[in-house]
């Protein structure tokens, strides 16, 4: 293992960890003093405009605002992950970010091998033995079936067959949560809707292949679907290509529609994209770097759900003529009752 973080410090050393012996000496008195955050991407990459994005927005902001020093790691395989973690960890970084529950195993080796350092994990949860949280590990979890409730309320009274399409990548619970939450939305104000559901893939590849999610997509429209919703990743942009090329009718408006998740992506395709089921990721990420910054970091579970704006559905300018004042009303209303606990969404990951 040594000899593989000896590798990834020497091929990285100038793009990734341009301070200590790899970085000038003026690039070395510039950024002493400063924190040093490392984060370490999912196989997606930071340019996924989904869930890496968000995150990717969130330490950026966090280095424009908070003065920091970041470096970030794009692992072509699963197999790099690991070697990446542990290289910012030998030079010694105040906080290591992974993103994405695949990275929990991993990150829980190299959290127990240098139990001095923060570390932080997107999606994923790391007990001990004894089922308590590493106390420098902070699992940034989200409650996404609350989000996914919503844009299934709003999918429901949009379609017009009365069919609606579930997108997931990888075949598991956290992803099932999302397709839970999209159901009970849906048949909240339609029960008798019928929702299509597919997975990209079991494996990490799921996340990243758009030409499968446009096949499983279109799919799901031949069997009536008009609005989808995609949890995954990179693979769901596959999705948007398959509503576009149902066209629009001669009102203008799109045929059929696809719901974006993680960031907003309203503006990727606009007047195909009903809305976004956000995660605020970027905000999770923000604050934890923040936390950092002023000695107040903690580990353990940092749950953020609709009270917190931690998950929400996107309004903006590309989609505000596609969504009726009616259908929001009946969302804003739903929502106040989920906070309040009159609602309560199943949790599929729940025990």
């Amino acid at each position: 293992m040594k000899i593989k973080v000896l590798f990834i410090l020497l091929i990285l050393c100038p793009v990734v960890f341009a301070v200590s012996s790899c970085g000038t000496s003026t690039e070395a008195t510039a950024d002493k003093g400063k924190i040093k955050v490392g984060i370490v991407f999912d196989i997606g990459g930071k340019n996924d405009r989904s869930f890496n994005a968000a995150a990717w927005e969130g330490v950026r902001r966090a280095e424009r605002e908070l003065d920091i020093v970041l470096r970030d790691v794009e692992p072509g395989n699963p197999t790099s992950i690991e070697p990446a973690m542990r290289a910012f960890a030998e030079k010694n970084f105040d906080l290591i970010i992974g993103v994405g529950f695949a990275q929990s195993p991993i990150m829980e080796k190299v959290a127990r091998d240098y139990p001095n350092i923060n570390f932080a994990i997107v999606d994923g949860v790391i007990l001990d033995k004894e089922g308590n949280p590493f106390p420098n590990v902070a699992s940034l979890v989200f409650r996404e079936h609350e989000g996914s409730f919503l844009v299934g309320m709003i999918a429901a009274q949009k379609s017009k067959t009365g069919v609606l399409g579930f997108l997931g990548g990888m075949d598991i619970p956290l992803i099932h949560r999302f397709a839970k939450g999209y159901e009970e939305g849906a048949k909240s104000v339609n029960p008798s809707i019928r929702v299509v559901n597919n997975y990209v893939g079991v494996t990490d590849s799921a996340w990243n292949n758009p030409g499968k999610g446009k096949e499983l997509a279109l799919n799901q429209i031949d069997k009536g679907a008009d609005v989808i919703f995609t949890a995954a990743g990179n693979s769901g942009l596959g999705a948007f290509d398959a509503v576009e090329q149902y066209d629009r009718n001669p009102s203008g408006e799109a045929n059929k529609f696809v719901i974006g998740v993680d960031s907003n992506q309203n503006g990727v395709k606009p007047g195909f994209v009903l809305t976004s089921m956000v995660k605020r990721v970027d905000n999770a990420v923000y604050d934890v770097v923040k936390e950092v910054k002023e000695d107040k970091f903690k580990g353990g579970f940092h749950t953020f759900g609709l009270e917190k704006d931690g998950v929400a559905y996107a309004m903006d300018e590309n989609n505000k003529s596609l969504i009726s004042p009616e259908i929001l009303q009946t969302v804003e209303a739903a929502k106040g009752k989920i906070i309040g606990g009159e609602i309560k969404v199943t949790d599929a990951m729940a025990k």
